[in-house]
């Protein structure tokens, strides 16, 4: 299979990064289908892909013709069997829990064409962890998109063991395909390379934040001025969702066992309130409004 032979691409998840994912691949000229199980989360996330699309217009991004026919090429369903019966290539974007993706990947192989690839968008979940459920090991790989994926344009494509070559060029090619700049990886590792880095820097400002060291806000403002970072630790994880740090620490520390791994008290404790960030209107900061991705 080539990237001429790819026509139809899955996407499983609507949420932050799913939708955003989506829209990508039907701009980039694939008919494109997105399901989640939840019908309220579809119309949310069509709501929200024509109101960046119409500021991409009125910014000169696009054309109207363009986003028309990005959208015609945009299906939305709660059925996995209508998104996947047809699909050469899925992405999979649900949230960061190992058994849930098991579940969606062993559901996709009795779905999915023989020839489909199937690729996770985990930000931390190694695909030879996922890859066993599947009788197409060699088409599983890592496909890493960043938030918010309409902005950001980097993409870790994460080979495993028994990825083929073959699969780990398509996914590269595919990343061409929609405009984005694909970095392979051949070796696979928990948190890939660039979480791995923000995940060393996140924890050292959590600590500073709960041996009283500094202010949450102070430490922000620390990385931006002196570091020139674009944004503070405490400020990406609102932006990124606050559960998905979470997650991506309860993940690490179930498969290392190591105590620095395990997610802060300060977090867990947002995660069970429910203040998540941006998507909530209050995380570390409170937002007057819900905010969506950068445009």
């Amino acid at each position: 299979m080539h990237i001429k032979d790819i026509h139809n691409i899955c996407v499983v998840g609507s949420g932050s990064m799913g939708h955003q994912i989506a829209m990508l691949c039907a701009l980039g000229g694939f008919q494109t289908t997105i399901q989640d199980v939840e019908e309220c989360a579809l119309q949310n996330a069509e709501v929200k892909l024509h109101d960046i699309m119409d500021k991409w217009v009125k910014k000169g991004k696009i054309s109207e013709d363009e986003k028309s026919q990005a959208f015609q090429r945009l299906t939305f369903t709660t059925s996995l069997e209508e998104a996947a019966a047809n699909a050469d290539f899925v992405i999979e974007a649900v949230v960061e829990k190992l058994e849930v993706k098991r579940d969606v990947f062993a559901r996709l192989d009795r779905i999915a064409p023989s020839h489909a690839i199937l690729v996770s968008n985990s930000s931390t979940i190694v695909n030879s962890l996922i890859a066993d459920v599947t009788g197409r090991p060699d088409k599983i790989c890592n496909m890493h998109f960043f938030f918010p994926p309409l902005v950001m344009d980097c993409v870790e494509v994460v080979m495993g063991e028994q990825t083929s070559e073959k699969t780990g060029q398509l996914t590269m090619d595919v990343c061409e395909r929609i405009g984005r700049t694909g970095v392979l990886l051949r070796k696979e590792i928990s948190g890939f390379v660039a979480n791995r880095i923000l995940g060393a820097l996140s924890r050292e400002a959590i600590a500073l934040y709960e041996e009283g060291i500094a202010d949450f806000k102070d430490i922000d403002t620390i990385c931006k001025k002196a570091l020139n970072h674009p944004l503070g630790p405490f400020e990406l994880m609102d932006l990124s969702g606050i559960d998905v740090a979470y997650y991506v620490s309860v993940q690490r520390f179930a498969e290392t066992g190591d105590p620095v791994e395990k997610p802060a008290g300060c977090v867990e404790e947002k995660v069970k309130a429910g203040t998540l960030g941006r998507k909530t209107g209050k995380g570390w900061y409170e937002y007057k409004q819900q905010e969506g991705a950068k445009s």
